[in-house]
């Protein structure tokens, strides 16, 4: 399969300052996770050192007990917006729907961290009822919030986020741009076909690229001619990129 041309690592780098060099507490925590004691880890939720809480918060997350949900829940008003992040994205991981509201209202979170966590963990979720609301974070003021709000969208797949994520494809930053192409390819509706056309002459080759794959998942055959003309892209990638969704559309022609 394919590796997603999504920018992910740049999300999950977003983290490493919640996560990466965290020392102070963590053989504590690292115990009460060998252990897999999940009401140690909970307790820990409230400890007064917030290194001690983001750890905490992120075991549970890795553990993956439903047990968590609803204590994660209520740290998802830590004063520490770091702890904050933690817990949205440890949430996500668990999968629990009884998440999706508070989520919801972490989209509006002061800190831009913690939004962007939300958004990634509303698309891990997987449900319709984060749609509405993911589309309008594709509007935020932060690009790393949007980008995540595009990804969710795409890992969701609601018909109702097509038109907000094609406006997303005139983003000013290029990874939101990129991001909206894939959320178009995994959706696959076929109002995005001239869209993703356009996006065949964006300034970024990554979302030329994103935007070609788009159109070959759609499959729909207004694409061939742009995407033939796209073939004299200057860049070599993009070039062979194009060739390779060519070829798959015609082959899938062929056999209608």
């Amino acid at each position: 399969m394919r590796e997603r041309v999504i920018g992910l690592i740049l999300l999950i780098s977003a983290f490493v300052i919640v996560s990466g060099c965290i020392k102070e507490g963590k053989s504590d925590i690292t115990k009460l996770t060998d252990k897999k004691d999940v009401q140690g880890l909970i307790k820990a939720l409230n400890d007064e050192n917030s290194l001690i809480r983001r750890n905490a918060a992120v075991a549970l997350g890795e553990i993956r007990s439903d047990k968590a949900v609803d204590p994660l829940i209520q740290a998802l008003k830590d004063e520490d917006n770091l702890v904050r992040a933690e817990v949205a994205m440890a949430l996500g991981k668990i999968r629990d729907e009884r998440a999706v509201d508070p989520l919801i209202q972490a989209l509006k979170d002061k800190d831009s961290l913690v939004r962007t966590g939300a958004s990634i963990a509303l698309g891990k979720i997987r449900n319709e009822r984060a749609v509405d609301p993911l589309t309008q974070t594709l509007k935020d003021d932060d690009s790393l919030v949007r980008t995540a709000a595009a990804v969710a969208l795409g890992e969701i797949r609601d018909e109702r986020a097509v038109d907000p994520l094609i406006q997303a494809l005139k983003d000013e930053d290029s990874l939101v741009r990129r991001n909206a192409a894939w959320a178009l390819e995994e959706i696959k509706n076929e109002r995005a076909v001239e869209p993703l056309i356009q996006a065949l002459n964006d300034e970024d080759s990554l979302v030329r690229m994103e935007a070609a794959i788009a159109l070959g998942k759609i499959g729909d055959e207004r694409a061939i001619e742009p995407l033939t003309n796209a073939m004299n892209d200057e860049n070599k990638d993009v070039q062979s990129i194009v060739k390779d969704v060519l070829s798959k559309m015609m082959a899938g022609k062929s056999q209608k």
